[in-house]
């Protein structure tokens, strides 16, 4: 009998939720019955995605940024099938990869000229592990400093350097010599690198949760202070990384040269996970330093061909299409045109980021009558109010977006690169008219607000 995913897929479309309900996290799908994302998507192209009744989509959380150059990118698709088709020798073990090799060139090219090495692992969260090890191991240092409010993934090692206490709560005790400085605070940074007991500072050059931008003078001092206390600097770009911010890489916006720079997400066009680590050979030398150290760290799957294929093709869909200048003038432009409507919305705070990573963030108003109305929703849980800008965007105007983290009052946008002007003026238009009826305590989208007080509330008795 012939094996068909097509006949799986059709046979069982209607039973999603059902399967997740009984085999997997029942608690998910809650929340997206409760807030009315229960819909079922029959195809993904690009930026779009489309539902049962092929109504059209705009994603702008990109799978947390995974999908840069959109879903299922023709180039990519025919990358692998052609991997497929070829019979190669994969994951011999006792020997090396050509794939990877041709990988880490592409990759090296794009870095800063003082990284000439590459280690290849399955996540970011991998990376951000390798890092740890890497570090402790050429410095001979115990400690790793990090940032609050960072997010550097959620296994063991990596959740030890979690900056936000909601995934850290129960799964004690962690990794020891990891401590916590404010983003954006030198002072406290070079407190901390003084002890001259730190293997590193890892730090997202953009913080992914909340979007918060650093000062110009941050990052090179950042490096400027590592070096003068021996500790390695390491950029985690898992998630600005690879065109996301304008740049290549978010760190080329203040022209510093990290030891390490950890990647993932958006590296294989979202079809096969992969991470990796770029880093000085002085790093690579010191951890691999003879023959019988050889396989001291890897992963079995890190380097399959698979993987590095779709690497390779995703690198050239971003250059050939020129995504990286895409994202630049596209972010600029909605970050622009919301921040001129501040004028007229009391909400609105103020829009920011960098080229396709950005957050929109809101504000207790001034008038007494909207006051009120916010007050109800921060007493129900904190960052209430843009649930009331998400859900309508995605019922109203069909766009999907998030929260940018626990207890914000921020929207964050994680879209594709490839947005056109098209996609720019749904953008702009659908925050306007979402964001104007929030001004109306009256209507329909306060009604949403006191349900969601009302769960809220339910939730913490």
């Amino acid at each position: 009998m012939s094996f068909s995913i097509a006949e799986l897929f059709n046979q069982h479309f209607e039973e999603k939720f059902d399967l997740h309900e009984h085999y997997l996290n029942n608690q998910m799908v809650r929340v997206l019955r409760t807030i009315g994302y229960d819909r079922n998507y029959k195809k993904a192209i690009g930026q779009y995605l489309y539902d049962d009744n092929n109504n059209e989509y705009l994603d702008l959380l990109s799978g947390f940024g995974v999908f840069a150059i959109g879903r299922n990118h023709p180039t990519v698709i025919s990358a692998l099938q052609e991997t497929l088709t070829l019979e190669l020798p994969n994951l011999v073990q006792m020997d090396v990869s050509l794939l990877s090799g041709l990988l880490a060139k592409e990759i090296l090219k794009t870095a800063p000229d003082n990284l000439e090495k590459m280690f290849f692992c399955n996540s970011g969260t991998e990376a951000v592990e390798a890092a740890i090890k890497f570090a402790r191991y050429t410095t001979k240092r115990p400690r790793i400093v990090y940032c609050e409010h960072g997010y550097h993934g959620l296994t063991m090692g990596s959740l030890s350097l979690n900056g936000e206490e909601i995934f850290r709560e129960g799964f004690g005790p962690l990794l020891p010599h990891c401590s916590a400085v404010p983003f954006n605070d030198l002072e406290a940074l070079e407190n901390a690198l003084s002890t001259k007991d730190v293997a590193a500072f890892i730090v997202e050059p953009i913080q992914g949760k909340g979007v918060n931008l650093p000062s110009d003078n941050y990052l090179p001092e950042v490096e400027r202070l590592c070096k003068k206390y021996g500790t390695l600097f390491v950029a985690d770009e898992i998630q600005t990384g690879i065109g996301r911010t304008g740049k290549f890489w978010a760190i080329d916006h203040w022209n510093v040269k990290p030891d390490m720079i950890l990647m993932a997400k958006a590296l294989s066009g979202g079809f096969v996970p992969v991470g990796g680590v770029a880093m000085t050979s002085k790093i690579m030398d010191t951890v691999f330093n003879r023959m019988d150290r050889a396989v001291v760290h890897g992963s079995t799957f890190s380097k399959n061909n698979m993987a590095m294929a779709a690497g390779l093709a995703s690198l050239h869909v971003i250059h050939e299409e020129k995504l990286v200048e895409n994202s630049a003038k596209v972010g600029e432009d909605i970050i622009g045109t919301i921040n001129a409507m501040s004028g007229k919305y009391e909400f609105l705070k103020e829009a920011r980021g960098k080229g396709s990573m950005i957050a929109i963030e809101f504000q207790s108003p001034k008038s007494l009558g909207l006051k009120a109305a916010w007050a109800m929703l921060e007493a129900a849980n904190k960052g209430l109010f843009c649930q009331m800008i998400t859900i309508p965007l995605f019922k109203e105007h069909r766009i999907l977006s998030q929260v940018a983290g626990h207890g914000m009052n921020v929207v964050k946008l994680l879209p594709p690169l490839n947005l056109t002007s098209k996609d720019r003026d749904w953008i702009v238009d659908s925050f306007d008219k979402t964001i104007a009826d929030t001004h109306n305590v009256t209507g329909s989208i306060w009604t949403l607000g006191k349900n969601l007080a009302s769960h809220a509330l339910k939730n913490k008795k």
